[in-house]
């Protein structure tokens, strides 16, 4: 109800043939007044009008909403990957827990949420890949080992940024991110997601936005949270981890990227950041990922990990994988023995 109140705050719409331009200040500038013969503008406020005002915004969002559900039936679960701190390597991470996942057996699907800086098309090496429509929706590219992947990044040059269309110029703070959310549900229902084992959501940073993306979602979403070995970046997790709490989402654990570099050449693990006392973070831990330079060159030319030799990160990748599937499986199992339980009083 309120993200439908905001739209109809933010986009014009018309009622009886007349058109009613939103305001920045909260306020609708109305037609004529024809009582009693004036002939002055009259001003009023939201209050003054009933409902929706014949917009037809609410109905718009439920329709909405009733076919991001069709769309997502066949997905098992949804985990959404995020930090609130940027440059963690969350995004990188995202793509290679979805491909260790994906060894297993999984069906995998990515959907890089970053519009304004999206990654997985360039790592998963689906940049320039097309978007095949179908006979009712759209079929999502797929990496080399089979894992579907959308990212603007596929369609949107890296000279370009993403842009959307308004009468507000100058005044994107008040309604670009209703945009950015109307988008990400049109995306939802229009591209063939099928028979998932898992859809990962790679989040733009922000801890705000995390939060944002929950409310967006829904309580059937679940969180991965991404923190380096840093007090800053520990920090800013600690207020992600404070702000999803006070929701209904699962908040499954955190992963430690970064925890170390791994030396080629020593073959061993060598530190990265000197090494802070424990997190503090007061979710469970998954596990630590040591950072490879190897791997990164991979991710610039789009190759997937399962063709880099066995090394500690993909060693501490497949380990996060397990974990991360022992939490959704104990979280499905609660689910179900809570339902049971309601269904039997």
């Amino acid at each position: 109800m309120q993200a439908a109140v905001l739209i109809a705050r933010l986009v014009p719409w018309r009622l009886d043939g007349v058109s009613y331009q939103p305001s920045p200040f909260g306020k609708l500038r109305l037609p004529l007044s024809s009582v009693e013969g004036s002939e002055h503008r009259k001003m009023k406020g939201y209050h003054d009008i009933v409902g929706d005002g014949g917009s037809r915004i609410l109905e718009q969002v439920a329709e909405q909403r009733t076919r991001i559900t069709d769309g997502l039936a066949g997905v098992r679960h949804l985990v959404a990957v995020g930090s609130g701190k940027g440059g963690v390597g969350k995004s990188t991470l995202t793509l290679h827990l979805a491909g260790a996942l994906r060894a297993r057996g999984l069906r995998i699907a990515i959907l890089d949420a970053d519009f304004n800086g999206p990654s997985q098309a360039r790592m998963a090496g689906v940049q320039g890949a097309l978007f095949v429509p179908g006979s009712r929706k759209v079929a999502l590219p797929r990496t080399r080992n089979g894992i579907a992947v959308f990212s603007m990044g596929s369609v949107i040059p890296e000279s370009e940024a993403l842009e959307f269309e308004s009468a507000a110029h100058g005044e994107s703070h008040t309604w670009r991110a209703t945009r950015e959310f109307a988008f990400l549900g049109e995306i939802l229902g229009a591209f063939e997601w099928g028979t998932l084992d898992l859809l990962m959501f790679d989040l733009p940073p922000g801890a705000e936005r995390t939060v944002q993306y929950a409310d967006f979602l829904g309580p059937r979403t679940s969180f991965l949270l991404v923190t380096i070995p840093s007090e800053v970046a520990r920090g800013v997790v600690a207020r992600s981890v404070a702000a999803l709490s006070k929701g209904p989402n699962r908040l499954l654990g955190y992963v430690e990227n970064m925890s170390g570099y791994y030396c080629r050449d020593c073959d061993a693990i060598k530190p990265l950041f000197v090494s802070p006392a424990p997190s503090g973070l007061e979710i469970p831990c998954l596990g630590t990922v040591p950072f490879d330079p190897e791997l990164a060159r991979h991710c610039d030319r789009g190759i997937p990990l399962a063709e880099l030799p066995e090394t500690p990160v993909g060693r501490a990748l497949e380990h996060v994988a397990q974990q991360l599937l022992d939490s959704l499986e104990s979280s499905t199992s609660a689910c179900a023995h809570a339902a049971r339980e309601q269904t039997a009083g």
